[in-house]
């Protein structure tokens, strides 16, 4: 059986989220769910709440009120350490790369609630093969790198934890359109390998174009949901985020 054959079922599912940071309400009764395997995206304007989105689900911040479902368990109140080891990984906005440490200390970082050391290597030469640049400077050190290839490490850190949840916050966010694509199409590469994605990205086109489904975040709130290549062909859509 393959991906596209094998049966559906929500990975995740968020009810009536609220965060506040201070008196400041940064998300409204968010509510999406997430099936096995998908690409959802979440667009909207700076400050609509679509990191705070994603912070939340790892929980970097914690919610005020409201339920994150995963695999049919409340994760709501779990620290962010079980929610690695769970299967759910943040790449978070900005790289965020141990700049003094080399590509191959920064992966290994990645697989820290892992044990299997032959298994943690085999998934080193993986990530090196699906990034090729990588493996070219392992011995680099991470803040050296462009930030393409900073963004690339990003992801294979992030991979590194074998997530079945992968939470990516802008991606492309200022690197070069040609390394955009480069980046994008390892996404897709990464979708058709089972991962299931929840992707931020500034580029709502590109988002709609690789996504299966999207979530149009607006102060907070959600304004409209609908199938990727529905929303791309969407008036309200186009005039506020597609130029």
């Amino acid at each position: 059986m393959n991906i596209d054959e094998q049966p559906k079922f929500t990975i995740l599912e968020i009810q009536d989220l609220n965060v506040n940071y201070g008196g400041i309400q940064a998300l409204k009764k968010i509510n999406l769910t997430i099936q096995k395997g998908e690409v959802v995206t979440l667009i909207g304007a700076n400050g609509a709440g679509k990191t705070t989105t994603l912070r939340a689900i790892s929980k970097i911040v914690n919610p005020r009120s409201g339920e994150i479902i995963y695999n049919g368990r409340n994760i709501t109140r779990r620290p962010v350490h079980k929610i690695v080891k769970i299967g759910i990984a943040h790449c978070p906005e900005g790289r965020r790369v141990l700049a003094k440490q080399t590509v191959l200390d920064n992966l290994l970082l990645g697989a820290y609630i892992r044990s299997n050391k032959a298994e943690i290597k085999a998934d080193i030469q993986h990530q090196f093969e699906l990034f090729p640049r990588l493996a070219q400077r392992r011995n680099q050190l991470a803040g050296t790198l462009s930030g393409g290839e900073q963004q690339m490490l990003a992801i294979a850190r992030a991979l590194m934890s074998r997530p079945k949840l992968l939470l990516l916050d802008e991606p492309s966010l200022g690197l070069a359109p040609a390394i955009v694509r480069e980046i994008f199409s390892i996404i897709e590469n990464l979708r058709a390998t089972g991962v299931t994605i929840l992707l931020v990205e500034q580029n709502a086109h590109l988002a709609l174009q690789i996504a299966d489904r999207g979530y149009v975040l607006e102060a907070g709130s959600i304004t409209l949901t609908g199938v990727a290549s529905e929303l791309i062909s969407d008036e309200r859509v186009k005039k506020a985020y597609l130029g």
